[in-house]
């Protein structure tokens, strides 16, 4: 006896809605259970993860801060994964793109110009989109696989920052600490209502990039084409469309608004480079594209989700006592939900005798 899946011949529009609402439950459900193994009241932790988060100004501040890079890099990845090209080194992207708009910054730190904020913006957009070109020149060229590149990259990326801000880049007044120099006030990315809260622009920036995406995939040529390669190469090639184009638009993209995030992140929220930048952005973003069902607008909503998450779970580590891995565990079983759920809305579930005789079979929607 086997079990198979067997491709529906239509799909349910209203499991396709109502799936990643199913996920979320389902998330809440075995958190609950995990709390409850863990020893702690599963209503009272979850009130701590989910809803004492939102009871203050400036934890709605800080909400905006954790959901910003995840919005502005999972709607990068939803160019990606709609044509069929799979970037799974955003995390990577996201850190040189950190790295390259703090040259100026850094290196240049006696400079005062209004005009030193953009050129950090531009500059690490174009270092997280030179990232991502190299797997996009590996699979062009040697038809690489461009999730084992991409994800590589990730950890030279990461150990690239390190030996910065423990070397050449090390702040030296900073007391032997492994980072590098304070930005001065022109590279700081400014609060949007300082009065109230600390959220910067970089927020901001994730909003105008959803909705611009939004526009394109919905009303150019260029959104045309990514679906139609996405769905089908072959069909796009019919249609004079470039595939080896796309994997270089696609790859280049998504790696500019991943650099555009790590960029905002390191300006807006730390105001230095440090070993570390970053609680996971990147692979979290992956969970948020495909929780917005690689919608970008939908995207904005699964990124205050998961922002969520981080944001409950430090204060969760405080008022509960648990680790902080439990965050990550929401998160795996989020993502572990959304996919099957996605699963179940392209397949039917079959249990099958070895003889071929089938045993049962139905939806399991």
């Amino acid at each position: 006896m086997r079990i198979e899946l067997e491709r529906r011949p239509r799909q349910s529009a209203l499991f396709a809605i109502v799936s990643p609402l199913l996920a979320l439950a389902l998330t809440v459900v075995f958190g609950g259970i995990m709390f409850a193994l863990l020893g702690k009241d599963p209503v009272s932790a979850l009130y701590s993860f989910f809803i004492e988060p939102l009871l203050e100004v400036w934890s709605l501040h800080e909400l905006a801060i954790k959901a910003g890079p995840l919005i502005l890099i999972a709607v990068g990845l939803s160019v990606c994964y709609r044509s069929n090209n799979w970037n799974i080194g955003a995390e990577g992207q996201f850190t040189i793109g950190a790295i390259t708009g703090s040259i100026l910054p850094i290196i240049f730190y006696e400079w005062h110009s209004p005009f030193l904020l953009p050129l950090m913006m531009v500059m690490g957009a174009l270092g997280g989109a030179a990232y991502a070109g190299i797997p996009a020149l590996l699979k062009t060229r040697f038809n690489t696989n461009e999730i084992l590149t991409s994800l590589m990259l990730v950890y030279i990326a990461q150990l690239f920052l390190d030996w910065l801000v423990r070397g050449a880049w090390r702040d030296p007044g900073g007391y032997n600490f492994p980072q590098s120099r304070s930005f001065v006030s022109e590279a700081v990315l400014p609060e949007i209502l300082s009065s109230s809260g600390r959220a910067h622009w970089g927020f901001a920036f994730a909003l105008i990039a959803a909705v611009a995406v939004w526009f394109m995939m919905r009303y150019t040529l260029k959104g045309f084409q990514i679906v139609v390669l996405g769905q089908s190469e072959r069909a796009g090639r019919f249609a004079g469309f470039s595939t080896r184009g796309m994997v270089w638009f696609s790859m280049l993209f998504s790696g500019a608004l991943a650099g555009l995030a790590g960029i905002s992140e390191v300006s807006g929220s730390i105001g230095h480079l440090q070993p570390s930048i970053s609680p996971g952005y990147g692979f979290t973003a992956i969970i948020v594209a495909f929780l917005g069902r690689l919608n970008p607008l939908g995207i904005v909503a699964a990124g205050l989700v998961l922002a969520l998450t981080y944001l409950g779970g430090e204060g969760a580590q405080l008022s509960i006592g648990v680790s902080d891995k439990v965050t990550r565990v929401f998160q795996g079983l989020l993502l572990f939900f959304v996919l099957s759920c996605d699963t179940l809305i392209l397949y039917k579930v079959r249990i099958v005798f070895d003889r071929g005789r089938k045993l049962v079979g139905g939806s399991a929607s």
